[in-house]
C-alpha cells in the first residue's frame, strides 16, 4: 500500500516545517542517496573499465557522447511522456531498465566476454533514461512537500547529491581494487533497486486533467507556456547561460590553468574540491536562509559567480584560486536550489514535467557545446576564455535584472 504523509494545516503566518519531517520526503531520500551511492561505483567504474579495453581518451569520449545526444535529443520527450503518464511511473520505469542494463554489463565483465560496442550500448541506454528521469524527478518532488517547504527540499537534495559525489568515488575506487570491476556495476544494479522500493510505497501526484494532444502538439505547448511567462522565461535563460560559462571554462580550462601555473596534480585537486564545498556549502545555505527578494539574491549570486570566473585566469596564488573557486561554488550552490524551487513552485502541475524539460534541454543539450567552446579558447587564450565568461555571466544578469518581474521574484 501506498504511504501517505498527513499534510501539515496551513496557518498564516506560520513557519512550514522541515521538509524532512515528511515521510514521503524521508522515503525517497533514503533511496535516492543509495542509487546515487551505487553511480559512483558506476562513474569510476566505466572510464577504467573502457581505458583498460582500448586505452585510448577518444574512445572514452565517445563513449560519454553516446550518453549526451539521446539525454539531448529526448529531453523534450521525456517531459510530455512525464505529464501523460505519471512522474512517480517514469522513474520506476527507467530505474528497472537501468538496473537491467547495468546488471547485464557487470555479468559479461564477470565472464570475461564484454565488447567495447556493448559499453556503447549502456551509454546510450543511460542517456535514453536520463531523457525521461531527469523530468520526472522534478516534477515528482513538489508532490511530496508544501509549496513553502521547496526551497529546503531542493537543498537537502542537491546537497545530498553533491555530499555523494565528494565521499562516494574514493570508496568505489578501492571496493574495484578489492572485488574487480564487475562487482562495480553488480552493486550499482542493487542500489538502483532501493529507489525502486522507495517508489513503489511512494503514492503517485494528484490526478490532473489528462493530456489528450498528440505527444509533439503538447511539447510544443510546454515551450509556449515557458516562453509566455516572462519571468520564467528569464529565470531559466539565466540558469542556462550560468551552466553553460561554467562547464566549460570550469571543465576543461581550470586543469589547464593549474598545470601552467602550479604543475601539480595535487593543487588541481585542492581546486576542484573547493569549487565541490562551496557549492555544498551554497546548497545548505540556501536551505536555512529565508530571503523575501528572491529575484535580487539570484541576480547577485550571478554577478558574483561572473567576476569570480572573470578573474580566475587572473590570480597568482593558489589561496586566491581556491578562495574564488569556494566564492563561486556557494554562490551557485545558492542560485540552483532557489531557481529549482521557484520553477517548481511557478509551473502549473499540469505542464510541469514539460517546462522542467525545456531547462533541462537548454542546460544539459548546451554542455556539449559549451565545452566543446571552452576548448577552441584556450587554445587561443587561456586568461581570454575565463574573461569572456565571467563578461557574458554578468552581461546576461544584468540584461535579466532589466526585466521587472525577475527583480520582483519572490
Amino acid at each position: 500500500m501506498a504511504a501517505v504523509s498527513i499534510p501539515t494545516p496551513d496557518i498564516p503566518g506560520a513557519k512550514p516545517p522541515h521538509p524532512l519531517r515528511e515521510r514521503n520526503l524521508r522515503l525517497w531520500l533514503t533511496g535516492a542517496t543509495i542509487s546515487l551511492l551505487g553511480d559512483q561505483c558506476y562513474a569510476v567504474a566505466l572510464p577504467w573499465l573502457v581505458l583498460q579495453m582500448t586505452g585510448s581518451a577518444v574512445a572514452m569520449g565517445t563513449i560519454l557522447m553516446a550518453g549526451a545526444i539521446p539525454r539531448a535529443v529526448l529531453m523534450l520527450m521525456g517531459g510530455a511522456m512525464t505529464d501523460r503518464i505519471s512522474p512517480r511511473k517514469v522513474m520506476m520505469s527507467t530505474a528497472w531498465a537501468r538496473t537491467l542494463f547495468v546488471g547485464i554489463i557487470g555479468t559479461l565483465v564477470w565472464f570475461h566476454i564484454l565488447r567495447i560496442w556493448e559499453l556503447y550500448a549502456l551509454s546510450f541506454a543511460f542517456g535514453v533514461a536520463d531523457a525521461f528521469s531527469m523530468p520526472a524527478t522534478s516534477a515528482f518532488l513538489p508532490s511530496l512537500v508544501q509549496r513553502e517547504q521547496l526551497v529546503a527540499a531542493n537543498s537537502v537534495m542537491q546537497s545530498t547529491a553533491q555530499l555523494t559525489t565528494i565521499a562516494g568515488p574514493a570508496p568505489a575506487g578501492i571496493l574495484i581494487k578489492v572485488l574487480g570491476i564487475a562487482w562495480a556495476f553488480f552493486l550499482d544494479a542493487i542500489s538502483f533497486l532501493f529507489i525502486i522500493a522507495a517508489l513503489w510505497k511512494l503514492p503517485d501526484p494528484p490526478p490532473r486533467p489528462p493530456v489528450r494532444k498528440a505527444v509533439w502538439p503538447s511539447i510544443l505547448e510546454g515551450i509556449r507556456y515557458v516562453y509566455q511567462d516572462v519571468p520564467l522565461r528569464s529565470l531559466m535563460l539565466l540558469a542556462t547561460i550560468m551552466n553553460f560559462c561554467i562547464v566549460g571554462p570550469i571543465g576543461v580550462g581550470l586543469a589547464y590553468l593549474v598545470k601552467a601555473k602550479f604543475g601539480s596534480p595535487a593543487v588541481y585537486g585542492i581546486a576542484v574540491s573547493s569549487a565541490a564545498a562551496g557549492g555544498l556549502l551554497g546548497a545548505l545555505t540556501a536551505g536555512v536562509w529565508r530571503v523575501r527578494r528572491r529575484g535580487i539574491l539570484l541576480l547577485l549570486a550571478c554577478v558574483v559567480i561572473g567576476a569570480c570566473l572573470g578573474s580566475i585566469g587572473l590570480l597568482p596564488r593558489l589561496w586566491m584560486l581556491a578562495t574564488a573557486l569556494l566564492l563561486m561554488g556557494t554562490s551557485s550552490g545558492v542560485a540552483n536550489v532557489h531557481i529549482s524551487a521557484w520553477i517548481q513552485q511557478r509551473i502549473e502541475p499540469a505542464v510541469r514535467g514539460r517546462a522542467m524539460s525545456v531547462l533541462m534541454l537548454a542546460v544539459y543539450g548546451l554542455m556539449p557545446v559549451s565545452l566543446a567552446v571552452a576548448a577552441i579558447l584556450v587554445a587561443w587564450n587561456l586568461q581570454g576564455m575565463f574573461l569572456l565568461a565571467g563578461a557574458i555571466m554578468v552581461l546576461v544578469t544584468a540584461a535579466a535584472a532589466l526585466q521587472k518581474p525577475v527583480r520582483q521574484i519572490e
